[in-house]
Protein backbone atom coordinates (compact mmCIF):
# COMPACT_ATOMS: atom_id res chain seq x y z
CA UNK A 1 0.00 0.00 0.00
CA UNK A 2 1.54 3.66 -0.69
CA UNK A 3 1.09 6.75 1.59
CA UNK A 4 -2.41 7.81 0.30
CA UNK A 5 -3.53 4.44 0.51
CA UNK A 6 -2.45 4.06 4.12
CA UNK A 7 -4.28 7.26 5.35
CA UNK A 8 -7.08 6.25 3.66
CA UNK A 9 -7.71 3.54 5.62
CA UNK A 10 -6.46 4.97 8.85
CA UNK A 11 -9.60 7.67 7.74
CA UNK A 12 -11.67 4.90 7.13
CA UNK A 13 -11.58 2.83 9.63
CA UNK A 14 -12.00 5.46 12.32
CA UNK A 15 -15.00 6.71 10.57
CA UNK A 16 -16.65 3.44 10.40
CA UNK A 17 -15.86 2.72 14.06
CA UNK A 18 -17.25 6.70 15.16
CA UNK A 19 -20.33 5.83 12.92
CA UNK A 20 -21.12 2.36 14.50
CA UNK A 21 -20.42 0.47 10.72
CA UNK A 22 -19.33 -2.73 11.79
CA UNK A 23 -19.50 -4.21 8.14
CA UNK A 24 -17.65 -0.90 7.18
CA UNK A 25 -15.23 -1.01 9.56
CA UNK A 26 -14.53 -4.58 8.95
CA UNK A 27 -13.96 -4.20 5.32
CA UNK A 28 -11.48 -1.50 5.70
CA UNK A 29 -9.41 -4.03 7.55
CA UNK A 30 -10.31 -6.86 4.60
CA UNK A 31 -8.24 -4.50 2.47
CA UNK A 32 -5.85 -3.55 3.86
CA UNK A 33 -5.00 -7.13 4.79
CA UNK A 34 -6.28 -9.64 2.68
CA UNK A 35 -2.92 -12.07 3.46
CA UNK A 36 -3.52 -11.38 7.36
CA UNK A 37 -3.81 -9.68 10.34
CA UNK A 38 -2.07 -9.67 13.65
CA UNK A 39 -2.39 -7.34 16.39
CA UNK A 40 -1.04 -6.81 19.27
CA UNK A 41 -1.90 -5.14 23.28
CA UNK A 42 2.15 -3.87 23.97
CA UNK A 43 2.36 -5.19 27.58
CA UNK A 44 -0.72 -7.68 27.47
CA UNK A 45 0.67 -10.63 26.08
CA UNK A 46 1.81 -11.44 22.31
CA UNK A 47 0.58 -10.50 18.88
CA UNK A 48 -2.89 -12.39 18.41
CA UNK A 49 -4.86 -13.39 15.49
CA UNK A 50 -6.28 -10.11 14.15
CA UNK A 51 -9.76 -10.91 13.05
CA UNK A 52 -10.54 -12.30 16.70
CA UNK A 53 -8.99 -9.39 18.63
CA UNK A 54 -11.26 -6.47 15.94
CA UNK A 55 -14.60 -8.86 16.55
CA UNK A 56 -14.07 -8.89 20.45
CA UNK A 57 -12.98 -5.10 20.37
CA UNK A 58 -15.95 -4.27 18.37
CA UNK A 59 -18.43 -6.26 20.84
CA UNK A 60 -17.05 -4.91 23.94
CA UNK A 61 -16.10 -1.26 22.69
CA UNK A 62 -17.80 -0.12 19.77
CA UNK A 63 -20.88 1.41 21.69
CA UNK A 64 -18.82 2.84 24.76
CA UNK A 65 -16.07 4.89 22.67
CA UNK A 66 -15.31 7.75 20.10
CA UNK A 67 -12.55 8.29 18.76
CA UNK A 68 -10.89 11.60 17.75
CA UNK A 69 -7.53 11.44 15.25
CA UNK A 70 -4.88 13.46 16.81
CA UNK A 71 -2.20 13.03 14.85
CA UNK A 72 -1.13 10.18 11.82
CA UNK A 73 2.31 10.11 10.37
CA UNK A 74 3.00 7.45 7.23
CA UNK A 75 6.29 6.84 6.68
CA UNK A 76 7.27 3.91 3.48
CA UNK A 77 5.12 1.09 4.79
CA UNK A 78 3.95 1.92 8.13
CA UNK A 79 2.22 4.42 10.28
CA UNK A 80 2.09 5.88 13.64
CA UNK A 81 -1.18 7.46 15.46
CA UNK A 82 -2.36 8.50 18.42
CA UNK A 83 -5.84 8.52 19.04
CA UNK A 84 -7.71 9.88 21.69
CA UNK A 85 -10.83 7.34 22.66
CA UNK A 86 -13.40 9.33 24.52
CA UNK A 87 -15.94 7.24 26.28
CA UNK A 88 -19.10 8.56 25.58
CA UNK A 89 -21.25 10.77 28.17
CA UNK A 90 -18.32 11.04 30.22
CA UNK A 91 -15.02 13.62 30.04
CA UNK A 92 -13.03 10.39 30.12
CA UNK A 93 -10.74 9.91 27.60
CA UNK A 94 -7.71 6.90 27.05
CA UNK A 95 -4.77 8.01 24.69
CA UNK A 96 -3.01 4.93 22.42
CA UNK A 97 -0.09 5.59 20.47
CA UNK A 98 -1.15 2.88 16.94
CA UNK A 99 1.72 1.71 14.72
CA UNK A 100 0.90 0.12 11.80
CA UNK A 101 3.06 -2.17 9.31
CA UNK A 102 2.12 -2.80 5.98
CA UNK A 103 3.45 -5.98 4.29
CA UNK A 104 2.28 -7.47 0.88
CA UNK A 105 -0.82 -7.81 1.93
CA UNK A 106 -0.11 -8.13 5.69
CA UNK A 107 -0.95 -5.90 8.55
CA UNK A 108 0.27 -5.76 11.70
CA UNK A 109 -0.82 -3.80 14.26
CA UNK A 110 0.51 -2.78 18.18
CA UNK A 111 -1.39 -0.83 20.33
CA UNK A 112 -0.05 0.91 23.55
CA UNK A 113 -2.77 2.51 25.50
CA UNK A 114 -2.54 4.70 28.29
CA UNK A 115 -5.26 4.33 31.04
CA UNK A 116 -7.04 6.89 32.73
Amino acid sequence: MDARAIEGFLHAQVKAWNAGDKAAFLAAYRTAAPEGLEIEYVGRGPAADGWAVLEGMWAQQSARIEIEEVAAVVNGNEAACHNRNRLRGTSTAIETIELYRFDAGRLSVRYFVRQP
